[in-house]
């Protein structure tokens, strides 16, 4: 086994893992008080790794859990672009149900999800060519205990032989140094090459950026679109699954929604109900499935809105009630948050220019009152709308 880089190693002896108990938690406002205090037991390069490794820590715990978070090494990067446990975990649980085995983990970053798949079960090759990402990702496997599970190697993914494995899993780096890259072929590995290495195996995972074109899922794949929380964290294309399907996720769960090539629903004037498909729901292009589920339509054919007469229970949807629809009106608006007593205003928004901040400003520059009502900013055939509500209960 390799020795990590110098800036993991110090953490890595008895000296730095005391240190980072030490520091575990350290407000950053009292770094400074802290790191002058310290200097003065321990080298000052050994006390600047172990402080931002705490603040790294801190971050990641939205991501890990407090729990791994504390025990676990971090990059800036690997905190930034690991994907959230509880993603990597159903999708472990996925591949594991799929017969997997044994997996090889090309672009595995800091590890997150090798720890995900060996903590189902299933032996992992982790791959990375930074040699500080790959020895964070070793420095996890070790500290969580699943040292047996992963192997860590310091290569470049496309000269690694997957054939004795059962599954690839690819990652391929979607940050450039101008931040997001959206070209599928720019990814670092382009997602060719990830296609033409799923195929090599029996079966594959590729994780992609959410916003990926449809036209870009080749036709060997099903493609899944997965929240956490009603936020969209990822798509990830499957190989050896079910060619061509279209899936929705929601975490907690997980709840999955399936496509089942609807066309696109009719248009219809709102309805007593109004229902905000979820984030994943829309960008696997599954509005009418769910528009199909609830007996209902859109209120404008380029928005998704599904509007409905009933309330029906989906969990790919939240329910408002409508009470109002009036045109676009500043003026108005203020007027019936006024005549209503409203003091808590939430402000969506889909097909409006509006920037909802600053409309808030504008109708409800001193909130009192104790009423508390949702505007959608939209449109309704065409025409700009605000459709007021709360809340179906």
């Amino acid at each position: 086994m390799t020795n990590p880089p110098h800036s993991f190693a110090p953490l890595l002896t008895p000296e730095g893992r005391a240190l980072l108990d030490e520091v575990r938690g350290t407000d950053p406002a009292d770094e400074l008080a802290v790191a002058t205090r310290l200097r003065r037991e321990h080298p000052a390069e050994l006390v600047s790794a172990a402080l931002g490794q705490a603040r790294l820590r801190q971050r990641a715990a939205a991501k890990f859990g407090d729990a791994d978070a504390r025990r676990m090494f971090f990059t800036p990067n690997g905190v930034e672009q690991s994907t959230r446990a509880s993603v990597a975990a159903y999708r472990a649980e996925r591949l594991r149900a799929l017969g997997v085995t044994c997996l090889a983990d090309l672009c595995c970053g800091i590890g997150g999800d090798a720890i995900a798949l060996a903590r189902a079960g299933i032996r992992v090759l982790a791959v990375d060519r930074d040699p500080l990402t790959a020895a964070a990702a070793r420095a996890n496997a070790e500290a969580l205990g699943l040292g047996d599970l992963i192997e860590v190697r310091e290569a470049d993914v496309t000269e690694v032989d997957t054939s004795a494995y059962d599954a690839v899993f690819v990652d391929p780096a979607r940050r450039g140094g101008r931040g997001r890259i959206f070209d599928p072929e720019a990814y670092s590995p382009p997602l060719s090459w990830a296609v033409a290495a799923a195929l090599r195996a029996p079966h594959a995972a590729l994780k992609i950026a959410p916003g990926v074109p449809h036209e870009a899922v080749p036709p060997q794949a099903e493609a899944e679109w997965i929240s956490d929380g009603g936020d969209v964290k990822e798509a990830v294309l499957w190989f050896g699954t079910e060619p061509g399907l279209v899936r929705a996720t929601l975490l907690p769960g997980p709840r999955t929604l399936r496509g089942r090539g609807l066309p696109d629903p009719a248009v219809r004037p709102p309805g007593r109900y109004l229902y905000e498909p979820d984030g994943a729901v829309i960008r696997a292009h599954l509005v009418a499935e769910v528009a199909a589920d609830l007996d209902g339509g859109l209120i404008d054919g380029t928005i998704a809105y599904v509007t409905a007469d009933g309330l029906r229970p989906t969990p790919y949807a939240t329910a408002y009630e409508i009470t109002d629809q009036l045109p676009f009106s500043v003026k108005k608006l203020k007027a019936l948050l006024r005549e209503r007593e409203v003091g808590v205003l939430t402000v969506k928004k889909r097909g409006s220019a509006v920037e909802p901040e600053e409309l808030r400003r504008k109708v409800l520059p001193k909130p009192h009152g104790a009423n508390a009502v949702t505007v959608f900013l939209t449109r309704v055939a065409g025409a700009p709308t605000m459709l007021l509500g709360h809340p179906a209960r």
